[in-house]
């Protein structure tokens, strides 16, 4: 499936003057007009350019699943539309202490899958990391969606690239958060969904990896995998609540999943009114499936990643052997 550029060409005079503003923010923090602050852990930054959803909460969770048996690893994030505000210690590594609601969706299913892994949502992201170091021990912190925050200091960053975002516009006409020149501040480039749209790509000397999604798998309600013949051939409702469902659906139907319904949700949806009904068999996210009750026949489509050379990359940058 290829993804769609809308640019909407009457915004493009805002998107001007967005552009003005990033130029002279990134100019600011680049003569050290704003400053930028460090704590005393190697600082790990997964961002993108985009406002559209690259893959970054993915690559958190197997740059984690991989660093986390070498140190002791803490997840950083924003806990975006919480309801909670300041920092919050989501997990010390052993499943998460607070709802989904009070954490954000992205930083509850972190906490919900990984074991051993920290998980910390702060707006402050220097406050969040020093109290992953202080009260948590924390000896790396991985930042996502921190290549615009730039307030916190960090020893690398990591920045993924869809095909799209080649020839898109700035917000409000397009979907990017910054033009590609920004690339130059990025230590590594990763190219993501290649499973889906391959492309090739190169700035400078930049490090260039590739993202593909390999081996999908079910997870039920006790997460456990499930392979996919197991409900290949039956009916299927699926769900969601992203910022676009279109391409979740898409990806079943590429799968060979036979879609008997949809249902599209806004995007991080609470789930409070929602009732599986019995007999029916769902599908959906396991963002959206960590939100709700244990229910049997409510599955979660997952898959495991493959970055070739990028674990081997971060443990060297960091300064730790392999």
């Amino acid at each position: 499936m290829v993804s769609l550029i809308k640019i909407r060409p009457f915004l493009l005079p805002f998107s001007y003057l967005y552009g003005s503003a990033v130029a002279l923010r990134n100019y600011l923090y680049d003569r050290g007009f704003l400053k930028t602050y460090g704590v005393p852990v190697p600082v790990v930054s997964v961002g993108n350019l985009s406002a559209g959803g690259t893959g970054k909460t993915s690559l958190v969770r197997f740059l984690a699943g991989e660093l986390s048996g070498k140190v002791h690893l803490c997840i950083l994030l924003r806990g975006y539309k919480r309801s909670t505000k300041g920092t919050l210690i989501v997990s010390e590594g052993e499943g998460p202490l607070v709802g989904h609601s009070e954490a954000g969706d992205e930083a509850f299913m972190l906490a919900k899958l990984l074991k051993g892994v920290s998980v910390v949502v702060s707006e402050d992201r220097y406050e969040g990391a020093l109290r992953a170091v202080r009260d948590l021990k924390a000896e790396l912190i991985l930042l996502d969606d921190g290549f615009q925050h730039r307030r916190l200091k960090r020893d690398l960053d990591i920045v993924l690239l869809r095909k799209r975002d080649l020839s898109d516009r700035l917000l409000p006409a397009g979907l990017l958060r910054e033009p590609l020149s920004s690339l130059k501040r990025a230590d590594a480039i990763v190219l993501s969904y290649q499973d889906l749209e391959p492309f090739s790509f190169s700035f400078g000397d930049k490090r260039i990896f590739k993202m593909f999604r390999r081996n999908w798998h079910l997870k039920d309600r006790t997460f456990a995998e499930i392979p996919l013949e197991k409900l290949k051939g039956k009916e299927i409702i699926a769900f969601a609540g992203l910022g676009s469902n279109e391409q979740f659906f898409a990806t079943l139907k590429r799968l060979g999943f036979a879609l008997k319904n949809t249902l599209s949700f806004p995007d991080h949806h609470h789930y409070r009114d929602f009732r599986p009904k019995k007999g029916e068999i769902y599908i959906t996210t396991l963002k959206d499936m960590v939100k709700l009750p244990s229910y049997d026949n409510v599955f979660a489509l997952d898959f495991h990643l493959e970055v070739e050379g990028l674990k081997e990359f971060v443990l060297s940058a960091i300064g730790m052997s392999s």
